[in-house]
């Protein structure tokens, strides 16, 4: 047993609350193993439970502590590593504000420096995004021992306007050979499997054998992503052309889980130094991995093929059971997708007409 003063107890040299005040039992840690500095913590929460018991005052929560419930709750989603990141970048600047204090002025500082940083307005947005859900959260949904919400009222949190949005970058065959011959092989095949199939790179990195599912009918396969895996919760179908097939032929057996690995274990991500020197190296630092996706997007259009068509390969919601496709459906997804594959010195006149215009205005 540790040590124990009145309503402190010191468990592993750390101050723990243990007592109960007005019928309610306080039960968490100090944080601190200072006796004077874990006093002065019970003397605190015992002051906000008499204010909330007798006068109705509502407890003090911190932006922390919202973040941090945000978190746990929403452990499930895909994006939660997205959430996490953003928060983390929020929390030098508003993470020890109490929730009444976080508005759109005390916001202001991670704005202007996120913008010093050279960062655009909708990836700031994105973090603004997440603050302004957890002040909804606190202020709807969330509630204390007595009752009450942890906020009173959700300021109003205005994004930023996207007049600097960078547009998309569909590159063309010269680029995508120039940028893929300059990576590992690892991430070349990544890459190329990726600009084949309109997948994001998460679904790449995520990839796992026990999500194909073999088509005897039409002598190929498919994958299908389950929803808790993808941006937009729904299944995404992945249907593979000639050249995704290869690839998925060329790293079988190489990893028992994961389709794409490295050294024998998968990948976190494509984004990163390996990269950004192909990048540099051929002279395409304005390409982003998303420009990927987009590219196969645009050589789909490019091909013919019919909106209702791209926006089921490109995995857009639509509301469709991607599992309960007929194989004469899946056979017309196919010719689709092999309508991008290109020859070995294919062009995309459409795409770099499009692209030379832009640049001359």
């Amino acid at each position: 047993m540790g040590r124990k003063t009145t309503g402190l107890r010191n468990r592993h040299g750390i101050w723990h609350i243990e007592k109960q005040v007005l019928g309610q039992k306080i039960h968490e840690s100090t944080g601190t193993g200072n006796l004077k500095e874990a006093e002065l913590v019970l003397a605190h929460r015992v002051e906000e439970i008499r204010q909330a018991k007798i006068f109705g005052v509502r407890k003090t929560h911190t932006f922390r502590d919202g973040a941090t419930r945000y978190l746990e709750e929403n452990m499930h989603l895909a994006t939660i590593s997205n959430m996490a990141l953003y928060l983390r970048q929020l929390d030098p600047y508003i993470g020890h504000l109490p929730l009444n204090r976080v508005y759109l002025e005390t916001l202001q500082p991670f704005i202007d420096a996120r913008k010093k940083d050279g960062v655009k307005n909708k990836t700031i947005n994105l973090a603004l995004s997440v603050a302004r859900r957890v002040l909804n959260l606190s202020a709807r949904l969330w509630r204390d021992e007595e009752g009450h919400t942890w906020l009173e009222t959700a300021p109003l949190i205005q994004l930023l306007p996207l007049h600097d949005q960078r547009q998309p970058y569909p590159i063309n065959w010269d680029e995508q050979r120039a940028l893929f011959q300059q990576l590992p092989n690892h991430l070349a095949r990544m890459c190329l499997f990726n600009v084949n199939t309109g997948t994001r790179e998460q679904e790449v990195c995520k990839l796992r054998w026990d999500m194909e599912i073999e088509v005897p009918e039409l002598g190929t396969s498919v994958f299908i992503i389950p929803g808790n895996l993808v941006k937009n919760r729904e299944d995404r179908l992945i249907v593979l052309n000639r050249i995704g097939k290869s690839v998925i032929e060329e790293v079988r057996g190489m990893h028992d889980e994961y389709v794409f690995c490295y050294k024998g274990k998968p990948l976190q991500n494509i984004y990163n130094s390996a990269w950004k020197r192909a990048r540099e190296r051929s002279n395409l630092t304005q390409v982003r991995l998303h420009d990927l996706k987009h590219t196969f997007g645009r050589r789909l259009r490019a091909a013919g093929v019919s909106l209702e068509t791209r926006k089921v390969l490109l995995g857009h919601k639509n509301g469709d059971i991607t599992s309960h496709y007929s194989a004469p459906e899946l056979e017309e997804l196919i010719r689709a997708v092999n309508k991008v594959c290109g020859g070995k010195f294919g062009k995309s006149p459409a795409l770099t007409l499009l692209k030379t215009k832009a640049a001359t205005r």
